[in-house]
């Protein structure tokens, strides 16, 4: 197929070239005249928390929480606190990017995906404002592993659910270590709950959005508090949201010869939905003695149910006869609902000099979802066919995780070594119910009603954290995991499929000058990306606009899953250098490579199928061979007074990110990765103004557009996405303050374009399909109050 025409070269956003140009110059300055750390106790500069500063020349220790055990009675350490966000993440060995309470109050967001979109490398799928699951470096879809509290998500959960309050800091790993598992070809982001500390907290917060002429409340409450050895914090998040979505499509069949059209139609839709959620989350914490024993109790419930109304119109100004007759008007009802509990547990013992811990946890997820189809003619009372949709899923989780952890000296080769080793258990078994009923007629008999897959995953893994000297630091482990799974093909069938996965790690970090700020980091990695339960169920999902008594096109097939998917291996390279400002900040440029085998895609054939008397074009998850991608990654974080003496302490925050990707099994141009935009960039600010209680802060997220050549005959292009995101922030007193949030400030209309060439017996055919949809401002108000 021929290159886009339209395609257009995306011009770098001027804004952008000129934080990079201040963080050159602030480099370059540094460089010339390093400033030295403030003194113990000195006070510090506007935005930040006072504290002491950490001795620049003190050596790195392992970063891992589990991996640094208390400190023998000769070791003596005087803190001021917690250290900082950038201290955290200099002092790792493994290269990590730590968002604390300070960075997530700062902006304020209604919503975890707006916190992630800002973050280097991270970015959101879909419409400005309307994002699905964050992805790294681009790569969705399992590439990037999602935690919270260290557990995988469930599958179903939002974390539009999970509010900032709730949360303690995000943890940004853009290489796996063994710890924290090798399923994150892309990098890991681990969400870390309200943690219980000493300091009482009573907030509350009271918001009101409203998108589009429609409101939605909100309230968030944390509460953290101690009682003799216990410390317990409490958190919990209401929501309600009603929102209007607008499309409008396009789509036209051409002869790929003579360019004469055979088909065309067009529609518009529009979708008013309503949700309602809650997010409970609660930390209890015994303290056993001293040296950092303890006894951990984290349950979690989540819940929401929504419902949605779309009425839809079809308009065909070319048919030919063999296309069968559609609709002019429709309308589609559907109601859905998700609910999650989990209990999580931990207990933390000295033993002699080694620290042992066992973590368990074990949840419990439903969900369903009905949707109810009607489909008219003009002037037809009765609908010309009646579609129905009941989809109810169970899913059960467990898991065990024995570790252990303790300091050893390096003997002659000097140094400390943190040690850490430890075995997991995880089950998974989920279980489907589903109808598919036409004109109240069931569909897919020969499958059955009752579908299910699981897994057992076994691992075991063991990590050396080396303080070599002052020079070097070194972080090495093996992971070894065993899978097996259990797919259902229908009718009986279950196929079982068995694989090992051996990973080493190795990640090193090296400072030139031990008394500087400069590091360079090296990882050498190798990851995997297993399939989801849900890919593993054979049941197909017919196309709606082809009924299974004839035949359908490869531009609207039916879809089903792949019992016989085996995971993707993938080997990774990472080096970093970064440079920790004396006051704060960082400046830092990462580079990656990934190589992946048995890359897991989407794949659109004929086939013969047992539920339709005639081949049905079907597209499956499979297997396709191998795939490259790469990247660089630049950030830079600092304050303008830190450039300029004199200036405003004005917080500024810039990253860019540039991405490339080939999938061998698909000839190019634009054998991308699929839905691997080409980069990412932000460039935001914040300043609190001088003698007054307001603090006023910006953003502005770009994603360039991009085509991805899905298949030798398959182009799919998304256009590029602008979002400016502002808030003020009036502080009446330390306990009250009001905030006033705008995301989406300048919205521009979304659009994806699918291209796809068909051969048949009489020649081949070009199917064109444009999508354009609004997107809209976002406000909300929030009343904040600490009780």
């Amino acid at each position: 197929m021929p290159k886009n025409k339209n395609a257009r070269r995306t011009a770098f956003p001027i804004p952008l070239a000129l934080a990079l140009a201040l963080a050159l110059a602030l480099a370059s300055a540094q460089a010339q005249s390093p400033a030295p750390a403030p003194a113990l106790g000195a006070s510090a500069p506007p935005g930040r928390a006072r504290g002491p500063a950490p001795a620049a020349s003190a050596p790195a220790r392992p970063a891992s929480a589990a991996a640094a055990p208390a400190q023998p009675p000769q070791r003596i350490e005087i803190t001021g606190g917690r250290e900082s966000d950038t201290e955290a993440r200099r002092r790792s060995t493994a290269s990590k990017i730590v968002v604390g309470r300070e960075e997530l109050d700062k902006f304020g967001d209604a919503t975890v995906g707006e916190v992630l979109r800002r973050l280097p490398g991270v970015t959101t799928p879909g419409a400005p404002g309307r994002g699905g699951a964050p992805r790294m470096r681009g790569l969705g879809n399992g590439f990037t592993q999602l935690l919270i509290d260290g557990q995988r998500i469930p599958p179903g959960f939002s974390l539009e659910s999970l509010t900032p309050e709730q949360i303690e800091r995000i943890e940004i790993l853009r290489a796996p270590t063994a710890e924290t598992g090798a399923r994150a070809i892309a990098g890991t982001i681990n969400i870390i709950t309200r943690e219980g500390y000493k300091r009482r907290i009573n907030d509350l917060r009271l918001g009101l959005g409203l998108e589009n002429g429609r409101l939605s409340p909100g309230i968030g409450w944390t509460r953290n508090d101690t009682v003799g050895a216990l410390t317990y914090n409490l958190s919990a998040s209401l929501f309600a949201r009603e929102r209007e979505s607008r499309n409008e499509w396009h789509t036209t069949v051409s002869d790929l010869a003579s360019g004469a059209p055979l088909e065309e139609r067009s529609g518009r839709s529009t979708t008013l939905e309503t949700r309602r959620g809650l997010h409970l989350t609660t930390r209890l914490q015994w303290r056993l003695g001293e040296g950092g024993d303890m006894l951990l109790l984290a349950p979690m419930v989540v819940a929401s149910q929504g419902r949605s109304d779309t009425r839809f119109t079809l308009l065909e100004a070319l048919r030919r006869p063999s296309t069968p007759a559609f609709y002019d008007t429709g309308r589609t009802e559907a109601e859905s609902g998700f609910a999650a509990a989990r209990l999580n547990g931990q207990w933390r013992q000295r033993l002699g000099g080694v620290r042992v811990e066992l973590q368990g946890g074990g949840g419990a997820s439903r969900s369903h979802n009905d949707s109810l189809r009607h489909e008219f003619d003009d002037g037809s009372a009765l609908p010309i066919r009646v579609l129905e949709e009941h989809t109810r899923s169970r899913e059960r989780s467990l898991n065990l995780t024995l570790k252990g952890s303790g300091l050893a000296a390096g003997g002659a080769a000097g140094g400390e070594h943190g040690l850490v080793g430890g075995a997991e258990l995880e089950a998974l078994q989920r279980n489907d119910t589903r109808s598919s009923l036409q004109d109240g007629v069931p569909l897919l008999t020969d499958f059955g009603d009752e579908l299910q897959a699981s897994s057992l995953r076994l691992a075991a893994y063991a990590q050396d954290e080396w303080n070599i000297d002052a020079h070097w630091g070194a972080h090495a482990g093996v992971r070894w995991e065993g899978i097996t799974t259990h797919g259902d093909a229908g009718g009986g069938e279950r196929p079982t499929h068995r694989s090992t996965v051996v990973t080493p790690l190795l990640h090193a970090v090296w400072k030139p000058d031990p008394k500087g700020r400069d590091q360079v980091r090296m990882s050498l990695t190798r990851s995997y990306r297993s399939p989801t339960l849900a890919s593993l169920i054979a049941r197909p999902s017919i196309s709606r606009d082809y009924p299974v008594e004839g035949s359908n096109r490869e531009t609207s097939p039916d879809h089903a899953g792949n019992p016989q998917l085996e995971p993707e291996l993938a080997r990774g390279i990472d080096i970093a250098v970064e440079r920790y400002l004396a006051d704060g900040g960082v400046l830092s440029a990462n580079l990656f490579h990934r190589t992946i085998t048995d890359l897991m895609r989407g794949v659109t054939a004929l086939e013969t199928v047992s539920w339709s008397p005639v081949p049905r074009w079907v597209r499956r998850t499979r297997n396709i061979g191998d795939a490259v991608t790469s990247g660089v990654e630049l950030e830079a974080k600092f304050r303008l007074d830190q450039l300029v003496a004199g200036m405003p302490p004005v917080e500024m925050r810039s990253n860019l990110a540039l991405y490339r990707s080939r999938v061998k099994a698909v000839p190019g141009p634009d054998n991308r990765l699929d839905q691997q935009a080409k980069g990412s960039a932000n460039l935001g600010a914040d300043y609190r103004l001088r003698g007054t209680p307001l603090t006023l802060g910006g953003n502005l997220n770009w994603v360039p557009g991009y085509t991805t050549r899905l298949e030798a005959d398959q182009t799919a292009t998304v256009s590029t996405k602008l979002v400016w995101d502002a808030f003020a922030l009036w502080t009446f007193r330390p306990e009250l303050g009001l905030r006033l949030l705008a995301n989406n400030l300048a919205p521009r209309d979304y659009a994806s374009t699918s291209v796809n060439d068909t051969v048949l017996p009489a020649g081949s055919e070009r199917t064109t399909s444009l999508s354009r949809g609004p997107s809209y401002t976002q406000w909300q108000l929030r009343l904040e109050l600490k009780l």
